[in-house]
C-alpha cells in the first residue's frame, strides 16, 4: 500500500489532520461504525465529553486491530459530537494525543449532532487500510 499525504498549506498541521490521502495499491479496506463510549456490557457511559472520548478512542483502537489494522493507516475519521464547543475546549488535546500516539495523517470531519444515542455525546468513524 502507497499513501500519499496531499497538504497545500501548512495550518492544518497544528489540527492534528491532513486535507487529502491519497492511497494506492491497498489489499484491503476496513470500515468502522460509529465508536462511542460503550461499556463491554453494551451500556452507554453517563460521564462527560472528555471520559466519554478516551473510551471512544479506546473501543476504536480494539476494533482496529482486532480485525487486523494499524490505527496509523487510518485515512478516514469522522468526529460526531453533541457539541462542538466543548469537545475543541475540553476534549480536543485527547484527540491530538490519539493521533500522535499512532502517527496518524488522515482527513478528519468534526460534526456537530443534535444527539447520539442514548446518553452519548462523541462517536468516532474511521475508514483504515493496509
Amino acid at each position: 500500500m502507497e499513501k500519499r499525504v496531499i497538504n497545500p498549506w501548512s495550518w492544518q498541521e497544528q489540527l492534528s489532520y491532513v486535507q487529502a490521502v491519497e492511497v494506492k495499491n491497498v489489499e484491503s479496506t476496513l470500515y468502522v461504525s460509529g465508536q462511542a463510549a460503550v461499556h463491554p456490557d453494551g451500556t452507554s457511559s453517563k460521564a462527560d465529553m472528555r471520559t466519554q472520548l478516551q473510551l471512544a478512542i479506546h473501543n476504536l483502537e480494539t476494533v482496529i486491530s482486532g480485525a487486523g489494522y494499524q490505527c496509523s493507516n487510518i485515512v478516514k475519521l469522522t468526529i460526531y459530537t453533541t457539541s462542538s464547543e466543548t469537545f475543541i475546549q475540553d476534549c480536543f488535546d485527547l484527540f491530538q494525543a490519539f493521533v500522535a500516539k499512532h502517527g496518524m495523517q488522515q482527513v478528519t470531519t468534526l460534526m456537530q449532532v443534535v444527539a447520539l444515542n442514548d446518553t452519548l455525546n462523541v462517536e468516532l468513524e474511521a475508514t483504515a487500510v493496509r
